[in-house]
Formats: structure tokens, C-alpha cells, sequence
């Protein structure tokens, strides 16, 4: 396919920005093994234009600062519109924002975590899976972007003494490869009784551990799905 004649992909990350990185790398290694043999390097790759706005980390809190946080994230979407035919926010929380940034009547598709995660439930048959993220997202209350999947599987959420927010924000601060994070995401996912866990949050990928359970990269299936969209 000539470059002109592939569609554009768009990434909104800084909360945070390393998740963006993610994104792009998987991006990237979904389109070379589409791709296969077709690919023959740099001219192979998709256009792809990122905007970081640090600010859009405050979603961590989201409840507390949800005015400032969808102030930036439109913003950020209004730029990035003219430049991309397919875009998504590399943080789950702020798929909290969908049918607000589809109101906007951008020309730009996003490409919801929610709907991915839920066409793989139900291409996969799941019927009991864990939810590993932000204290807003595994409540499922109203800021949960996830809080449609009570309605198509059994949820199992980590304890409220799980230390994960906390987790989560120390994988910000000090990265995924520090052996006390790796250590204790090892043993809170060792705990879970669901053998299906859903790494509903950009930094939990980005902690490499060993468990016999399997783990479902949220990001990873959202990248596929641009790589896909982006060789239509």
C-alpha cells in the first residue's frame, strides 16, 4: 500500500507520557507483522503524530479535577484532528471522556479502549476476568470507563488495600524494572482468583512479570486495532 494512500493515527498520552512511547512501539510491531514480508522498513510504517500534554496526568484524580483535565484532553483533540484520520488516548481513565470527545464531531475516529476490550470478550467467549487499574477505573462507578463490562462478564476487582493506585503511581515515578514493583504486581496478581487479567491501566504493561495467568494488554489490543485500521 502507498504511504499517501494509508490512513493517518493520532496518540494523546502524558498520563502518562511513557504510555504513549508504548503505544507507539506496539503500533509499530502490529504493522510489521501484518505487514509480513510486504514489509521493507521506514516507508512501511504508519504516519503517526503524538501530542503529550503533561497535564492530563491529573486523571489519576480524576474525580477531583475533572474540569482542567477535559478542558486539555479536548484541546489536545482539537489539534490533533487536522493531522489524523484515526486517533487514540493512550491512558484508560480518560476513555472516560468518549461520548464527550464524539460530541465534538471531530473528523478524526477515536478508537475507544472500552470498545476494543469489549470486542475481545466477546471474540474470546470471556466469562470472569480481573480488572487491574486506577482506583476510578476498578470501581466501575460513573468515572469507570469500563463500567459497561458488569453487563457482559464477571468482574473481579483488587482489594482495597492493594496498594495498586499507589503501584500504579510509583511505576510513573521510578519505572516498571524496579524489583520492589515487580514484586508486589507479582503478588497482587498471584492473588486474583480470575485466570483472565486485564491490564486496564498504560503503566501495568510496562511491569514485566511472571504468572501463569493471562494477562491482557489493553494497550496492545487498541495498537492492533490502529495498525489495522491504518492498512485499510
Amino acid at each position: 500500500m502507498k504511504q499517501e494512500n494509508r490512513a493517518k493515527l493520532g496518540i494523546i498520552t502524558g498520563s502518562g507520557p511513557e504510555a504513549g512511547v508504548d503505544m507507539w512501539q506496539k503500533i509499530l510491531f502490529a504493522n510489521k507483522q501484518m505487514m509480513q514480508e510486504a514489509f521493507q522498513g521506514d516507508l512501511d510504517a504508519p504516519t503517526v503524530s503524538i501530542i503529550s500534554e503533561p497535564q492530563l496526568g491529573l486523571s489519576m484524580e480524576l474525580e477531583k479535577n475533572d474540569a482542567i483535565v477535559w478542558e486539555k484532553l479536548a484541546r489536545v483533540a482539537q489539534q490533533l484532528d487536522s493531522q489524523v484520520d484515526y486517533y487514540a488516548i493512550a491512558c484508560n481513565t480518560l476513555n472516560y471522556y468518549q461520548p464527550q470527545l464524539e460530541a465534538l464531531g471531530l473528523n478524526a475516529t477515536l478508537v475507544s479502549f472500552g470498545d476494543v476490550l469489549k470486542k475481545k470478550i466477546v471474540t474470546e467467549g470471556l466469562t470472569k476476568v480481573a480488572l487491574l487499574g486506577s482506583d476510578s477505573v476498578t470501581n466501575l462507578g460513573i468515572w469507570s470507563p469500563y463500567r459497561v463490562l458488569k453487563e457482559m462478564v464477571e468482574i473481579e476487582v483488587p482489594k482495597a488495600d492493594s496498594g495498586l493506585h499507589q503501584l500504579i503511581y510509583d511505576v510513573k515515578t521510578y519505572g516498571g524494572e524496579r524489583v520492589d514493583i515487580v514484586q508486589r504486581f507479582t503478588k497482587l496478581v498471584d492473588e486474583l482468583d480470575a485466570d483472565v487479567v486485564l491490564l486496564a491501566c498504560t503503566e501495568l504493561p510496562l511491569i514485566q512479570i511472571q504468572t501463569h495467568k493471562q494477562l491482557i494488554d489493553v494497550t496492545e489490543l487498541v495498537a492492533k486495532e490502529l495498525a489495522t485500521l491504518s492498512l485499510i
